[in-house]
């Protein structure tokens, strides 16, 4: 729809003003008597939520007049607001509802905010993506969606004055263009309604008559998974007015309703100035916790409770047939797609009575020879989370990992990072090998105590980095392994202590497992593949998968039982009294991630309870992110891991071993199984 070029006009304007007041009653009626309650903050603004959709039902021409004409409409709106708020008022002090002492304030801004949500104005043409905004949508009611990236400061600004005329005293308002740079700019003559006019030019500003508003400047960016191919993501400032103001920080998903305007660009000497675009907000919705392709439907839950229900008696192949359906096109690996799911799913955060944190999220580190999927599983990994940023250790510096101080206009601001952006969901850092040693020592405060503190350019705070660290790195030269981890990788024991689970994957010459591999490869391009839709995995696809890690997240607190803390203690203690122990991983931050492993794998099992098997796997996965270990066998490889066929059986096998104290054999580097026979090496003491 063309913007229209002839200005707002109502034919009635009293019949038209009489239609906003019966919409108000009929459907707002309650929000309004409600701001009429006495606030604790002492708030001056108050915002009336309505919905277009309802509008549009109620009135459709007066909903396409709001969209055509947003600025006009809207102040008689707010206009309209407040009589229906003054109305109900006078009637309750009539009624004599209210004691003495409850004598409310008067309630001077009322702003009427449009939710353009599930109504026609979320299709394309009146919501595009940011890089899509044209001429065409200026002056209409439009809708933006995108990721905050910068958040200016609080300001006050102007937003009306009043003037009395010196020859026949007439009094009017004027409103400061916020297009240019909030300038006045008086009439030429004399505003008088009288027959004649007086036609006056000289005017007098009426003292305590200037209105000011609270005022701030966001920036917000296409959200990179929407992008097309070879699109760069562009920005939008974003003006936002009174109650608007900080309800939105640097990294939020956000979906902006408001008027496409523009502002002319600062005036630099031999430099054309431009007309900028910008959005004065109207209303400004938080999207992180509400994603729609992450919507579960009840239909949806009950597939996963059936799903549960019917492998009770073999959980661990259940398990498994999730665990096929992280990155299909890589075969095998199943450690490093247990240890992924394990990852993204995360633990229970613990706050004690002082209120310190600790951290639920965990940290992975792939180590691995060129050739071994570790991209493959960032890529897929960011696609399974509902929040993901993805970069290289090679165009990353400490000020893109965390935040950067930008001058703007004169002012600095803080522009969020990739670490910030990602606050509550997964970082990716390919070629973390390639960082400087300088960016790496930022990033340590951001993985443990998961905030960053900033002293820049005058600005001191602190920002919220509640992400999960997933990094993948080559191994300097050729791999050691009588070596440790921080030879192998030249990264610092701090470092490498506050990953929960590093894998090693090394492409060992194996000549079966290169058949069963080539095979899978070559499969993949055949019609032998298409033919098997009765698999169970055929359930767990990538939309499955993810709706599956956001149920669990969301509805499942496990509880530490008895059993596991013994295991995971006497574990602890025995890796601490190890000859051959890695002083930079054993450290109280392994007894930390042992119970973030295993409150995950206890969500993925689908329970609320941390059991003896739960523990028995993170502690497998532990071992397995060591060099030399002292109950997985040291010629194991992560690479060679592989699905077996009855897991339950083979974990029934070993529980009977372990009840009879039978000799022992090695442990294989294999998890599917989750030998048992590992609870009697580790509990002997218990």
């Amino acid at each position: 729809m063309p913007p229209p070029t002839e200005e707002f006009a109502v034919d009635d304007l009293e019949e038209f003003e009489s239609r906003l007041d019966k919409f108000l009653n009929r459907f707002h009626a309650d929000d309004l008597r409600r701001i009429l309650l006495p606030d604790p903050d002492g708030k001056l603004h108050f915002p009336l939520v309505i919905d277009f959709a309802e509008l549009l039902e109620f009135d459709p021409e007066f909903a396409h007049q709001l969209y055509d004409y947003p600025k006009d409409v809207l102040e008689l709106f707010d206009a309209a607001a407040q009589r229906v708020l003054d109305k109900f008022d006078a009637a309750a002090r009539r009624a004599d509802k209210r004691k003495a002492g409850d004598e409310p304030m008067e309630k001077k801004f009322v702003h009427v905010r449009v939710n353009t949500s599930g109504s026609p104005l979320e299709c394309p043409e009146t919501s595009p993506s940011i890089g899509k905004v044209r001429v065409k949508h200026r002056g209409t009611l439009l809708t933006l969606k995108g990721t905050v990236i910068r958040s200016g400061g609080v300001k006050m600004i102007e937003g009306e004055r009043k003037y009395q005329c010196r020859k026949c005293k007439c009094r009017f308002t004027v409103h400061p263009e916020l297009e240019a740079g909030n300038r006045i700019t008086l009439p030429a003559s004399c505003k008088s309604k009288s027959a004649q006019g007086c036609g006056g030019a000289n005017f007098q500003l009426i003292e305590d008559s200037i209105t000011c508003h609270d005022y701030q400047e966001i920036k917000i960016q296409e959200n990179i998974q929407l992008l097309g191919v070879g699109s760069i993501p562009r920005s939008m400032p974003i003006v936002l007015m009174d109650d608007l103001v900080d309800i939105v920080k640097a990294g939020d998903d956000v979906v902006v309703t408001g008027r496409l305007s523009a502002k002319w660009s600062p005036d630099i000497k031999d430099v054309r100035s431009n007309l900028d675009p910008m959005l004065i907000a109207n209303f400004v919705r938080r999207t992180n916790e509400l994603k729609a392709d992450l919507d579960i439907p009840v239909e949806i839950i009950n597939e996963f409770e059936e799903f549960w229900a019917a492998s009770r008696a073999t959980p661990l192949k259940g398990r498994n047939s999730i665990l096929k359906g992280i990155c299909p096109q890589i075969f095998g690996l199943f450690t490093v797609k247990l240890a992924v799911a394990l990852t993204l799913i995360g633990g229970v955060q613990h706050v004690d009575a002082s209120g310190t944190k600790v951290r639920g999220e965990p940290h992975m580190l792939l180590v691995g020879d060129p050739g071994t999927g570790k991209s493959q599983f960032l890529k897929f990994a960011a696609k399974l989370s509902n929040r993901s940023v993805i970069t290289t250790g090679l165009g990353s510096t400490s000020a893109g990992l965390t935040v950067t101080a930008v001058k703007d206009g004169g002012e600095w601001m803080l522009e969020a990072g990739a670490l910030v952006l990602a606050d509550g969901g997964l970082c990716c850092i390919d070629e973390f090998d390639s960082m400087r040693e300088h960016d790496r020592t930022t990033i340590h405060e951001a993985m443990e105590q998961q905030t960053i503190s900033i002293a820049k350019a005058g600005l001191v705070t602190t920002l919220n980095t509640r992400t999960t660290v997933f990094g993948a790195t080559n191994p300097k030269g050729q791999y050691d392994p009588n070596e440790s981890l921080s030879v192998n990788t030249t990264l610092s024991g701090p470092l490498l202590s506050r990953f929960d689970i590093v894998l090693v994957l090394l492409d060992i010459k194996n000549e079966k497992w290169d058949k069963i591999v080539s095979y899978h490869i070559l499969a993949e391009n055949t019609e032998e593949k298409k033919g098997k839709t009765g698999d169970p995995e055929v359930m767990w696809t990538l939309s499955m998968l993810r709706r599956y890690i956001h149920y669990v997240k969301q509805h499942f607190k496990p509880v530490l039982t008895k059993e596991a803390e013994r295991v995971i203690s006497s574990y602890y203690q025995r890796q601490r009294q190890s000859g051959t122990r890695n002083a930079a991983r054993t450290t109280v931050r392994m007894l930390e991630s042992l119970i973030r492993l295993a409150q995950a794998h206890a969500r993925l099992m689908f329970r609320n309870e941390v059991t003896k098997l739960d523990a028995i796997a993170a502690i497998l996965c532990i071992e397995s992110s060591m060099t030399t270990s002292a109950i997985v066998d040291t010629a194991g490889n992560v690479l060679h891991s592989n699905f077996t066929e009855n897991p339950d059986q083979e974990s029934s096998n070993y529980c009977q071993l372990t009840t009879t104290k039978a000799p022992v054999p090695s442990v294989k580097r294999n998890l599917n199984s989750l030998p048992e026979q590992t609870l009697d090496t580790v509990c002997v003491d218990v």
